[in-house]
């Protein structure tokens, strides 16, 4: 059975194409293909409250060439999930509408809330070790979804509209860091110790820049000297020294400076990074419902 994934995000959309393989009673979800083309819905929506005709234009577009990979792959089911670009467009719904007219495909706005949920779907606890207090880490484009893993199960969850987009269009509230600011102070005072495990492209990209493979985890001083290192630079010097597409170049750093925030109010020490987020969710989400 092929399965495949589209996550419309505030930066990105993704498309994942998974195999189900069955070994005796157990299944592997093998990834077959993921491609990711940088529409960056949230700069028209965070600063214009709605996607403008390119952008959504390129939508559509991204979209119909999904549909013809789906087909090409022979995909039996799939899934697709726009999060907090789509959330805020006050067009969201006649878009999602002319998508479905255009391409076939139907496109479901979920909350964050479900969001965090779905991304817990990656059965990322039956990896944790269970005398353990986990802080999962999710920044994308327009929000990051916080979920609190205790003796293996989900003890917490919340979504933030603090993303790397809205951080570059001056569109995050002083309110909405307090809120997460108080937050994490609290599941830090009570659970100490916390490990934090990190999600996303952003926090991807810095593991694989540190080019050692024998790391488990990221120290938070290592995420502070990249921000120390990065954040005067200009994009194209970032894109020219770390080798960046310019769409991650920009990005990156109010990126670093969430997580680096997060680590701290949480005060956590280090954080993994799996490489796994909501494609991978969706994915999981998915096989559950049509197995």
């Amino acid at each position: 059975m092929i399965l495949a994934a589209i996550d419309i995000g505030s930066n990105a959309a993704r498309l994942l194409i998974s195999e189900v393989v069955k070994h005796d009673k157990e299944i592997e979800l093998n990834k077959l293909n993921l491609i990711r083309i940088p529409l960056r819905l949230g700069f028209d929506v965070f600063e214009k409250g709605y996607i403008g005709f390119r952008k959504k234009k390129m939508l559509i577009n991204t979209i119909d060439a999904f549909s013809v990979l789906m087909k090409v792959y022979e995909v039996d089911h799939y899934i697709a999930c726009a999060t907090s670009a789509m959330r805020d467009a006050s067009n969201s719904k006649d878009i999602i509408k002319e998508i479905k007219l255009e391409t076939g495909i139907k496109v479901e706005v979920i909350s964050g809330d479900l969001e965090a949920e779905i991304i817990y779907e990656n059965h990322i606890a039956e990896l944790l070790d269970a005398t353990k207090s986990y802080l999962y880490i999710d920044v994308g484009g327009g929000s990051t979804e916080v979920t609190l893993f205790h003796k293996s199960a989900v003890a917490f969850q919340k979504s933030f509209n603090i993303g790397t987009v809205r951080l570059l269009t001056n569109k995050v509230e002083d309110a909405t860091w307090e809120d997460l600011k108080q937050t994490l102070k609290e599941i830090g005072r009570t659970y100490p110790k916390l490990v934090a495990i990190g999600s996303g492209g952003n926090i991807n990209k810095i593991y694989s820049m540190i080019n050692s493979k024998n790391i488990k985890s990221i120290p938070i001083e290592v995420i502070r000297e990249f921000l120390r290192v990065l954040e005067p630079m200009s994009v194209e010097e970032r894109m020219h020294t770390y080798l960046l597409k310019r769409d991650r170049a920009d990005v990156i750093v109010p990126a670093l400076r969430i997580y680096a925030n997060t680590m701290k109010w949480a005060n956590i020490d280090e954080i993994h990074v799996p490489k796994i987020g909501l494609a991978d969710g969706l994915i999981n989400h998915l096989y559950e419902q049509v197995k």
